[in-house]
């Protein structure tokens, strides 16, 4: 199942993309590695050979999205362009049937399409979802965050964000985005007032993982850590801060780890 998409992915971006234009290959290399993200969650979990090959597939196309709306607008910032790259990568993958070119079976169709348009939500809404829907849904939101720890650990961060090394060392944190990660909340976008509340809000992205696997990659990799230490903070009473947000979520990670542990057992 995964193979033959991925044969069809790579010839998608062959015949339409500059493979070295540095917004597309960030975004490939992404792709490659929520790929491997969800292979390594799946096999934390024990899942079924197919919900794995499933959720490769997934993971292949979720930010499909992407690459049309860098092909249109130059961007992967959807901000300034009103864009949902997830609902985007729907229509593209759904409009026309172009799923059937990765994947030969309608079976998946529904799942695909809801883990796809579910992904980048800030909140994922279950009422509606059966138990492999919800668990296709989890996986990639998991795997994708996950992987955004890496990208913003290697990533430029103006060409990410639109935001600046200086914008964010000089700024201060608006006491909401404070006080909701402070809470174990994710951050919503409307409430991110200055460049560091847009690095915090990154971080907080472990407050929205459904299983522990990618929370123990994070933690293995030492990222909250390199995240905050990207960084030297003028403002003594934002280091603090910082140092607060440091303790705070390794303490989080940890303990949600060992609970984990301790239920395996």
């Amino acid at each position: 199942m995964y193979e033959k998409a991925k044969k069809r992915f790579d010839k998608y971006i062959q015949d339409n993309f500059d493979i070295d234009n540095e917004i597309v290959k960030r975004k490939y290399d992404h792709t490659c590695n929520v790929v491997k993200m969800v292979e390594y969650i799946c096999d934390d979990l024990n899942l079924t050979c197919e919900d794995k090959e499933l959720a490769k597939v997934i993971a292949l196309l979720h930010d499909i999205g992407r690459f049309e709306q860098s092909r249109q607008y130059s961007s992967l910032i959807e901000a300034s362009k009103k864009i949902n790259h997830a609902a985007l990568g729907v229509k593209v993958l759904f409009d026309n049937n172009w799923i059937r070119e990765f994947i030969e079976q309608d079976s998946y169709d529904n799942i695909i399409e809801l883990a796809i348009f579910n992904h980048n939500k800030y909140k994922l809404e279950t009422d509606n979802l059966n138990d492999k829907e919800l668990l296709h849904c989890k996986l990639i939101r998991d795997a994708d965050k996950a992987d955004n720890f890496r990208v913003k650990v290697t990533g430029d961060i103006t060409s990410m964000a639109k935001i600046t090394k200086y914008e964010v060392e000089n700024s201060n944190i608006s006491d909401k985005v404070f006080n909701d990660f402070m809470s174990k909340k994710a951050i919503l976008s409307s409430d991110r007032k200055t460049a560091i509340d847009i690095w915090i809000s990154y971080i907080a992205f472990i407050f929205d993982f459904n299983f522990t696997s990618g929370l123990k990659y994070i933690y293995d990799e030492n990222y909250i850590n390199i995240l905050i230490d990207r960084f030297n903070y003028k403002n003594p009473a934002t280091k603090d801060k910082m140092e607060l947000i440091r303790l705070f979520a390794n303490d989080y990670i940890s303990d949600r780890l060992e609970i984990a542990k301790h239920l395996k057992k």
